[in-house]
């Protein structure tokens, strides 16, 4: 007997708010993509915010004939993040889907590419996007000037704030995702911030940031035919203003800023100590202990902060504590010989001047410099993989 194959489940979801006129051509579009993927099973889901031009009627009406359509009404309107957050919802819990599909009601979104983003999963992706700024894909040729300028500078903005470059389009709403990225960050864009089109850069950074595979289709962007746009002034303010926080935050909590800073709070608390050691004691003992001070500064805030994920056991101090001061040692004396290797082989010398302010840098600076550098490269190296190393 042939074993029967099972169909993985796909709901495509669309939000409506006013789009009386496009849901007959969306239906008929997809539903023409449909009957090409026989290996799959489609439902649509229409998502409506109490449209008041009768869309949710023109939904019911087309489900006489098209079993395959469903609709989730909303009491109000709530934007669009929040109507993907509530029919991904409602999907899992009703259809129990594979992949799920963003869509627009307008057919701004070609449903012919539909098999290409099912095919980039098939590959391994776990979130499909439609981009229009990759070789085969575009937007309208007809948008006025400003209107390109912003949307090709907005991406290139995003890009480079986000020093990602892979992705070429950040802002697109035309996506496949499997169930496991719905289901893993979904719950994490709860707050109201992402109730409207900052969902969908929220929903993206966020996807990366745990580490899911990410694959473009590229596509051509069409302008709606019938309705009103829903895009304003304040989906560019809020989209740059969202990518500006993470990007901040991202900065913030890596380890080589957090590094640097202990690292900064440690050579203050050093200056400040050898004031005080000074007035108590001679100053080459005053000089030793206001190291060991920022020694012990540096080894506390590593711990509890640049490296809060490794954190020590108590047990574990003293030995890491003594490995720790000698690793500083290494530093000062990689600074001590490159200084010393420097003079002996290079000289010193003038570098080049800038007369105008009067300032030389010369080869002892830059060998002071270096030395610290190197001697820096290896305090991090030495408190990540032998002190704070990775189990």
């Amino acid at each position: 007997m042939e074993k029967k194959i099972s169909k993985q489940k796909v709901v495509i979801i669309i939000p409506t708010y006013n789009e009386i006129g496009n849901i007959s051509s969306v239906v008929k579009s997809i539903a023409q993509v449909k009957r090409g993927l026989t290996n799959y099973n489609f439902i649509i889901l229409f998502v409506d915010d109490n449209s008041p031009d009768g869309t949710a009627k023109e939904i019911a009406r087309i489900i006489k004939s098209h079993p395959f359509v469903k609709i989730l009404k909303n009491k109000r309107k709530g934007g669009l993040g929040a109507a993907y957050k509530k029919g991904m919802r409602y999907a899992l819990d009703k259809f129990n889907p594979d992949i799920i599909f963003q869509f627009d009601a307008d057919l701004s979104h070609d449903p012919t590419k539909i098999p290409l983003f099912l095919k980039e999963i098939e590959n391994g992706a776990d979130l499909v996007l439609g981009a229009r700024y990759l070789a085969g894909g575009g937007i309208p040729s007809n948008w006025p000037l400003h209107r390109k300028f912003l949307s090709y500078a907005g991406n290139i903005f995003i890009r480079t704030t986000m020093l990602n470059f892979a992705i070429h389009d950040w802002t697109t709403g035309y996506r496949a995702i499997t169930r496991r990225v719905v289901e893993k960050i979904s719950p994490t864009l709860s707050h109201s911030a992402f109730n409207g089109y900052t969902y969908q850069i929220g929903f993206l950074v966020k996807s990366i940031q745990a580490g899911f595979k990410v694959g473009e289709v590229p596509f051509h962007f069409v302008d709606r035919t019938h309705g009103e746009s829903k895009l304003g002034a304040e989906y560019i303010f809020n989209t740059l203003r969202y990518i500006m926080k993470v990007r901040i935050q991202e900065i913030i909590n890596h380890r080589l800023f957090k590094f640097a800073v202990t690292g900064g709070i440690g050579a203050l608390i050093q200056i400040a100590f050898l004031q005080i050691y000074r007035s108590l004691m001679p100053f080459q003992v005053a000089f030793f202990l206001a190291i060991e001070t920022a020694i012990i500064s540096n080894f506390i805030f590593s711990n509890l902060w640049t490296f809060a994920d490794r954190k020590l056991k108590a047990k574990q101090v003293p030995g890491k504590f003594v490995a720790f001061n000698l690793a500083s040692g290494g530093s000062i004396l990689i600074q001590q010989v490159i200084a010393i290797l420097g003079e002996r082989f290079i000289g010193l010398y003038s570098l080049f001047t800038l007369p105008i302010i009067k300032f030389a840098v010369d080869t002892g600076t830059m060998f002071a410099v270096t030395g610290i550098l190197v001697g820096m490269f290896w305090n991090f190296f030495a408190y990540s993989k032998i002190i704070w190393k990775k189990k």
